[in-house]
Formats: structure tokens, C-alpha cells, sequence
């Protein structure tokens, strides 16, 4: 099977309606792709490293799933490389609750006759984001 590919971020990014979490009226909703919050030594208190850093956005958007599991990794692969497995504390706070939905359109030949446009436009549930 041919999987579509993602529709870029930008389509995305602002945050303009309400948010959206699953609920019982909101069902069939798929995971999001981070699993893992937290890395390095997560039984440590604050006091014991020397140094806290903070990633703040400037702006409210939305920050998807993959984007935060992919910010994950990196940031867990350099600090290991660099500092060692056990000598830092890594903790993503942003959760992504804010489902996102898509109103698929066909680009093929004859598709005029098979799909209906912005009639009927609510779409599907498609992603998961974070509210930043």
C-alpha cells in the first residue's frame, strides 16, 4: 500500500479554532507519535545539574507530534554524545492534545465526478499537535 505524504507544516502552524481533544464525540482519533516525555537521569532533582535551559516559542502555534519526537531525538543523541547518559535531565512538557483534521481531495483524472469539494468539507481526524 502507498502511503500519502504529510501535507506540510505551514498548512498547520497557526492556531485559529478551538482546541480539539479526543473525547467521546471526538473518536478515531489516531496516536501521536511522541511516546517518550523524558530522558537522561529522569530520577534526578533540579538541584543536581548546574545549568537549566528553556525552549520558549515567540509565538502561539501548533507544533506536531513528529516535530516534537524528532526534537526529542536530537536533543537526546547530542547531549549524550556530548555530555554522557546519565548527566543531564531532559523533559518535554508540551503534550499533544489539539487534534488536527484533513478534507482529503483527489487530484486524478475524473475526480469531478467522484468527490463533492467543500461540500460536506468537516474531514477527517488525521494528526495530533501541541498548543504553544
Amino acid at each position: 500500500t502507498i502511503k500519502m505524504g504529510r501535507r506540510p507544516a505551514r498548512c498547520y502552524r497557526y492556531i485559529k479554532n478551538k482546541p480539539f481533544p479526543k473525547s467521546r464525540f471526538n473518536r478515531g482519533v489516531p496516536d501521536p507519535k511522541i511516546r517518550i516525555f523524558d530522558a537522561g537521569m529522569k530520577k534526578a532533582d533540579c538541584d543536581v545539574f548546574p545549568l537549566a535551559v528553556h525552549l520558549v516559542s515567540g509565538e502561539q502555534e501548533h507544533v506536531s507530534s513528529e516535530a516534537l519526537e524528532a526534537a526529542r531525538i536530537a536533543a537526546n543523541k547530542t547531549m549524550v554524545k556530548r555530555a554522557g547518559k546519565e548527566s543531564f535531565h531532559l523533559r518535554i512538557r508540551q503534550h499533544p492534545w489539539h487534534v488536527l483534521r484533513i478534507n482529503k481531495m483527489l487530484s486524478c483524472a475524473g475526480a469531478d465526478r467522484l468527490q463533492t469539494g467543500m461540500r460536506h468539507a468537516y474531514g477527517k481526524c488525521f494528526g495530533k499537535v501541541a498548543r504553544v
